[in-house]
């Protein structure tokens, strides 16, 4: 139920956010394009991981109520 409800989310809006900020943030520390793509992963995937942390506790939240 709670996977059906995501795959119709507006959470999918966030992705393109993610992606933009974590190559603009690679950009602003480094000037080589590898270093760029490589600093850029580690920030996409540390933002993933905060907002699915996030995610997870509104859920839980809401769902205890």
């Amino acid at each position: 139920m709670v996977i059906a409800n995501i795959w119709s989310a507006q959470i999918w809006y966030a992705l393109p956010l993610v992606l933009a900020i974590g190559l603009v943030y690679g950009a602003t520390r480094h000037e080589h394009l590898r270093e760029i793509v490589v600093h850029s992963a580690r920030a996409i995937v540390w933002l993933v991981l905060f907002l699915v942390v996030i995610f997870g506790l509104v859920w839980l939240a809401t769902s205890q109520m």
